[in-house]
């Protein structure tokens, strides 16, 4: 069990979202939080948020995209506090064009935020953590990290890359001996605007997650020192799905309407 209260948690990500929302239910907790964006007017109204809740808080405006900057900011981060306790890796942006749509920057975008700085973030604060042989990472993957779909090919390639990157992390830390943990959370589509326009097929089955339901789900995965969340239930079922022919996997994602997921994608507006 991961107690969270007066503990520092690092949130990417923070401005908006799922990052906001796990930035204010981790208050509630009782942690100290420390809040990463590049959105620096975002960041300081969740700081707001977050402060008149009477919690500790400090904001640090970073782009993610450039490793020196996220350099920077880890070492403002040590000296300001010491320490991370939790490192929720959560910043993630998207695309949502097809590979020949896509430009070079849309690429190099979706890998810098999505995987790179997952690498970077990391590797600033893991010494620490090793040294003091304590703490827990959590990486904010997706389900789009288990199966790809069209229009989403970049941003898939990088969440496979992060779910990748959580499990070699989990076992590199065991054969160390070392009691940190780490989680990795692959969820479905959550309405926060980042996916606004995608659909799902049926609902009932395969439902378009809610924001509150779904940081619940991760604040509880957190504090249980759960391995792996993957939100819905029925997408455990790809796993399975992966001992079929290709020709019946794919058919399947037809069927449940995942391929066509994107078709009406629109995304956030107004940023």
């Amino acid at each position: 069990m991961s107690e969270l209260r007066d503990r520092n948690v690092l949130i990417t990500g923070a401005a908006s979202g799922l990052g906001r929302l796990l930035a204010l239910k981790t208050a509630a907790r009782g942690a100290n939080l420390i809040l990463w964006d590049v959105d620096a007017q975002g960041l300081d109204r969740v700081k707001g948020e977050v402060a008149a809740t009477g919690r500790k808080v400090s904001a640090y405006p970073v782009n993610l995209r450039d490793r020196a900057a996220i350099a920077s900011a880890a070492l403002a981060t040590l000296r300001d506090h010491g320490h991370v306790d939790v490192l929720v890796n959560n910043a993630g942006v998207v695309s949502g064009k097809t590979l020949l749509e896509a430009s070079d920057d849309h690429v190099l975008r979706t890998f810098e935020v999505n995987t790179l700085a997952l690498f970077w973030t990391t590797r600033a604060f893991l010494p620490e953590m090793m040294r003091r042989d304590s703490g827990h990472i959590v990486t904010i993957a997706s389900a789009a990290g288990i199966v790809g779909t069209s229009r989403l090919v970049d941003y898939c390639s990088s969440k496979h890359a992060a779910v990748g990157f959580d499990e070699s992390l989990r076992l590199e830390l065991k054969r160390l001996g070392s009691r940190i943990r780490t989680t990795v959370v692959c969820p479905f589509y959550i309405t926060t605007g980042m996916f606004t326009g995608v659909k799902t097929r049926f609902q009932w089955l395969l439902p378009i997650l809610e924001p509150e339901y779904a940081t619940d789900r991760i604040m509880q995965a957190i504090e249980r020192d759960r391995r792996r969340l993957i939100m819905p239930r029925v997408v455990y079922t790809t796993f399975l799905g992966r001992m079929l022919p290709v020709r019946l996997f794919d058919g399947l994602m037809e069927f449940l309407g995942v391929n066509k997921s994107m078709d009406e994608f629109v995304g956030r507006t107004g940023h």
